[in-house]
């Protein structure tokens, strides 16, 4: 899907803390028109801190923040009207229906389309009758997101969007995402602790690790730049051994398992150098990728 020159979403140089705590630390992105951004990170690593400044729940104390060119603290309705979110909370009226909350809904944007969202109900097959609290946990995330999408937002915001779901609502609320996306080339910041979920649905990938960014970018170029290796080494190493282009490195003292980055030729000519020797060279899997950076926070 191609991509307008205007970000939709610009971070530059983001930071907050609370106390001794880096929650964000000197954050530098910037999400394109169209597709979907996969967020990860480990609990705690700041994906909710930066959901809350791009939705201007939370004012940079470094730092600048855009959302469509706007300050989303000063400029908030501008923002709003434009932006769908869904959390895992799913807090929504329990005693309204799902039709008297489209109808609620409706009074806050005036181009609504009542076709659409009428078309968007029966997609995702909810009940117009059905009050809010005789809904399964299933449905209530289907209703969440029929609220953030029926006013056709321009960005979809979704913080862990299909937590505690099974994987039959899950799937189903990724190919509604999906079809959002496909149908008007919207963009969605797709936040989740799932890693296979969002590898199934991202066109880019950002990843916090305790609160600094550490990979961005496409998501098939970053599985194609990252190699699993197993190396044997000439001797017991008391250690890790820091060859070029290493993430990280697990077992040993003689076999390690390598996540490499980038062109691994460097890292076979040291390995080669200390006299070892390769065992496996294979693709690594998103969730390895994902590991090697956790773990090594520092890295930038």
């Amino acid at each position: 899907m191609n991509a307008s020159v205007d970000p939709v979403i610009t971070l530059e140089h983001v930071s907050r803390r609370y106390g001794a705590k880096v929650a964000l630390g000197d954050v530098t992105l910037s999400i394109p028109r169209g597709g979907v951004l996969g967020l990860v990170g480990a609990n705690g690593a700041g994906k909710t801190t930066l959901i809350k400044h791009i939705l201007g729940l939370l004012r940079a104390q470094e730092g600048r923040v855009r959302i469509f060119g706007f300050n989303p603290v000063t400029e908030q309705v501008a923002v709003l009207q434009r932006l769908g979110y869904v959390s895992e909370d799913r807090d929504l009226p329990p005693w309204i229906t799902v039709g008297e909350l489209l109808r609620y809904i409706r009074s806050f944007y005036p181009a609504w389309d009542p076709d659409y969202a009428e078309r968007l109900r029966q997609q995702l097959q909810l009940v117009a009758t059905a009050r809010i609290r005789t809904l399964s946990k299933g449905e209530l995330a289907k209703a969440a997101l029929l609220v953030a999408l029926a006013h056709r937002p321009e960005l979809l915001v979704l913080d862990e969007p299909s937590s505690g779901l099974d994987p039959l609502v899950r799937r189903e609320l990724l190919e509604a995402v999906v079809r959002a996306v496909a149908e008007e080339g919207r963009t969605v910041l797709f936040s989740s602790h799932l890693l296979d979920e969002v590898a199934r649905v991202s066109d880019r990938v950002a990843m916090l690790t305790a609160g600094r960014l550490v990979l961005h970018g496409e998501l098939d170029a970053i599985m194609e730049s990252h190699r699993r290796i197993v190396v044997r080494l000439k001797q017991s190493e008391p250690a890790p051994p820091r060859l070029p282009g290493t993430i990280s490195l697990t077992g040993g003292p003689e076999e390690w398992t390598v996540i490499c980055d980038g062109n691994v030729d460097p890292f076979i000519r040291g390995l080669r150098q200390d006299g070892g020797e390769v065992l496996e060279d294979t693709d690594a899997t998103f969730e390895e990728i994902f590991h090697a950076y956790a773990a090594t926070p520092t890295r930038t």
